[in-house]
């Protein structure tokens, strides 16, 4: 049986524990039978059948995942009302001690009763039970405490079966809300950081190739940058129908090369040069060269300069990439506002386990560094 939900975890839990509770009752009946009645085989017909019924009873509750109504009937009716007068009727038990073994076996019968039936049938199982072992006593001459003790032991494990279970279901129910609820939020944090990717991404290409377009500082009628619509409008087009994945490069340099490609149809000259680039993931690379993407457009909107230098190489095992202009600069912290510097840079490449660090003086251009991993 598999466990899934925190209910099947209870209902697997009290099968488990009403089976011990079983097993510990046939063991009293197997001593009981191998100390003083080893030579009657009524007595072994009677323990076989009692194991024959647990056997019933639980194989098919471990196969089914929970208890099933009749078995448990069948049981009681057995187990619990008919081997105690087949003990007294041809197994000689005609003592009380002779006849213990068989009530307190027939007694447990009672716990899975109150667990699996509805409470009227529940109430009347356990009083049948006890009804029987009352009689079955008197018959045997017991004295009024013995009976007394057992009558009470029988109701008692019906009682504490149910309060048993009331406490387990109730907690695997509270146990599968909450993960439901932990589920819900999981899946609202990532429709969030899909959202993010997309704003990122839009802010990153689309808006910034309107910005430039807007701005008239490139000719929106060149083929650079033409081309470069139209890659925007098929990755927006991706987006509309929910397969908006980010590309993956086969390598840094690739990727880097297409974001500077890119900067290029904008109307920014890029001087790039690569060292020995490592290699790193696909998903990696496209961030990173997100990231640069997002410097250039930095440059080519606010920097007063058309020209930026890119560099990149490898530096302890790690890829760092740094992209630098001579433009007007400015205060990094002055700079609250705005998805550029924060979200398509230092929030991309925290989220790769990367880092970024930008320098800058009024006057005196600009740096960006990227490195990964940090």
């Amino acid at each position: 049986m598999k466990l899934g939900s925190g209910l099947q975890r209870a209902q697997a839990f009290l099968i488990v524990a009403t089976a011990l509770y079983r097993a510990s009752h046939l063991m009293v009946g197997l001593v009981a039978v191998v100390q003083h009645h080893r030579h009657r085989p009524v007595s072994w017909a009677v323990l076989a059948v009692a194991v024959a019924c647990s056997v019933l009873v639980y194989g098919t509750a471990r196969a089914r995942g929970w208890f099933n109504g009749r078995t448990v009937w069948a049981d009681v009716l057995v187990t619990g009302c008919a081997l105690p007068f087949a003990a007294y009727l041809w197994g000689g038990a005609h003592e009380a001690p002779a006849i213990a073994w068989v009530m307190v076996l027939g007694g447990s019968s009672s716990a899975p009763a109150a667990v699996v039936l509805d409470r009227a049938q529940a109430v009347l199982a356990v009083a049948l039970v006890a009804v029987t072992h009352a009689l079955g006593y008197s018959l045997v001459g017991a004295a009024m405490a013995v009976t007394a003790g057992h009558l009470n032991s029988v109701v008692s494990s019906a009682v504490l079966g149910w309060v048993f279970w009331w406490y387990l279901r109730r907690q695997g129910t509270l146990l599968d809300t909450a993960n439901e609820k932990a589920k819900e939020a999981e899946a609202q944090r990532a429709r969030y950081a899909e959202r993010i990717v997309h704003h990122r991404a839009l802010h990153d290409t689309v808006l910034a190739t309107l910005t430039a377009i807007a701005g008239g500082g490139v000719d929106a009628n060149s083929e650079q940058v033409r081309s470069r619509c139209a890659r925007e409008a098929a990755y927006l087009r991706r987006l509309i129908q929910q397969s908006a994945d980010a590309e993956a490069y086969p390598e840094a340099g690739a990727a880097l090369e297409e974001a500077v490609r890119a900067a290029e149809c904008l109307g920014l000259s890029v001087s790039a040069q690569y060292g020995e680039v490592p290699s790193v993931p696909p998903e990696v690379a496209a961030e990173v060269a997100a990231a640069v993407t997002e410097a250039l457009n930095n440059v080519l909107r606010h920097a007063g300069t058309g020209r930026a230098y890119l560099t990149a190489t490898g530096r302890d095992g790690r890829l760092v990439v740094t992209v630098v202009d001579r433009g007007k600069g400015f205060d990094p912290e002055l700079v609250t506002g705005g998805l550029g510097l924060r979200s398509s840079v230092h929030q991309r490449m925290r989220g790769i386990g990367g880092a970024a660090a930008v320098e800058s003086v009024p006057g005196e251009g600009a740096r960006v560094e990227l490195s990964w991993p940090a």
